[in-house]
């Protein structure tokens, strides 16, 4: 398999991992405190999710023939939350999830060098990928933390839970040497919570 292939395939696996972070955060807390903001400067969990789903739809609709900064895209209005229910806030997150994995999986090894813009700044695919995975990790990262510090009952870890990593690590080095993407193991692991 060509090198160009692998890296698409990989960055779908961490897109995806980083999308179920964010379902398996959302869907530790109540409905209510999706909307919480603790003071003026701080955004909801609704609304980082309305801001990722926005920048979604404009950075991967027509991603290879238009600027990925639409002209009908309102960034500043994604910071005013006006989603209401979980169910908006799931409808959001999936709509702009949709857009970008729609759009990442019919891209083709061969367009990664091929150049995009984004506010009339030139990037190969490549770069537009890798920029967008830092963004959507940082705000993923934000999420959790929030919905972490928000939940009222105990938090279901995301990760190897505290005082675990050395059982973790036991299951692991007496398990054969194998190569697979480490997002595989860890998406079956957060669904059998």
């Amino acid at each position: 398999m060509e090198t160009n292939t692998i890296y698409l395939e990989s960055a779908k696996k961490l897109f995806l991992y980083y999308k179920t972070l964010g379902e398996k955060a959302i869907e530790q807390i109540e409905p209510e405190q999706l909307f919480t903001q603790t003071n003026e400067d701080t955004n909801s969990i609704a609304t980082i999710v309305k801001h990722l789903s926005g920048n979604m739809l404009s950075r991967w609709t027509d991603f290879l023939t238009t600027d990925g900064e639409k002209e009908w895209r309102n960034r500043d209005s994604e910071f005013e939350n006006n989603l209401t229910t979980k169910e908006a806030v799931f409808e959001s997150w999936n709509k702009g999830w949709e857009c970008f994995l729609t759009t990442l999986d019919n891209l083709h090894a061969e367009q990664l060098l091929d150049i995009i813009y984004i506010r009339n700044e030139g990037h190969t695919v490549l770069e537009a990928i890798n920029r967008q995975l830092a963004h959507y990790s940082y705000h993923v990262g934000q999420l959790v933390f929030y919905a972490k510090e928000l939940k009222n009952k105990p938090w279901n870890s995301l990760s190897i839970a505290r005082n675990n990593s050395q059982n973790y690590n036991s299951d692991k080095f007496a398990k054969a040497k194998e190569i697979k993407n480490f997002t595989d193991a860890e998406i079956k692991r957060m669904d059998k919570q």
